[in-house]
């Protein structure tokens, strides 16, 4: 099972539509495995956005990112980085296809309201900055063979 970290950033809270996002997720028949809700701050955001430091939009998305509290997940299925990017859609909005959470509910790149990893790899990267595996339940999902 491939495990993918994906976060909901201070639009989504402030919009009031984490439940919505989150039964997105749900309904692909995905398993949640780790959820909290916290405050970062620019010294883990930085950690976070390692590979976007020196680019033209780094400040203003530390800025973002750090203005309000943000929702962390870890979701685990076979190929689940790739089902999410594909439920998540375009980073930018406009390339978003209807019908993805980008897509439905983004309308600016620089406030785009969900992050989701590009890579099993960098899930894992991603997923250690924010979880101890203590705080993450690998548990047995009785309804997994109907997805």
């Amino acid at each position: 099972m491939e495990r993918c970290f994906t976060m909901l950033k201070p639009g989504v809270l402030n919009r009031r539509i984490v439940g919505e996002i989150i039964t997105r997720l749900e309904k692909k028949g995905l398993r949640l495995t780790g959820i909290k809700m916290l405050q970062i701050d620019k010294d883990l955001a930085a950690q976070h956005y390692t590979d976007h430091n020196g680019k033209h939009f780094y400040d203003d998305l530390i800025s973002y990112i750090t203005s309000g509290p943000v929702v962390a997940m870890v979701w685990q299925a076979d190929n689940c980085v790739t089902i999410i990017r594909k439920l998540v859609g375009a980073t930018d909005p406009l390339k978003a296809e209807p019908g993805t959470i980008r897509g439905d509910y983004c309308a600016h790149t620089q406030h785009n309201i969900i992050h989701a990893s590009d890579s099993p790899e960098n899930a894992e990267r991603e997923i250690s900055l924010f979880f101890n595996e203590n705080e993450l339940f690998n548990w047995n999902d009785e309804s997994a063979h109907w997805y």
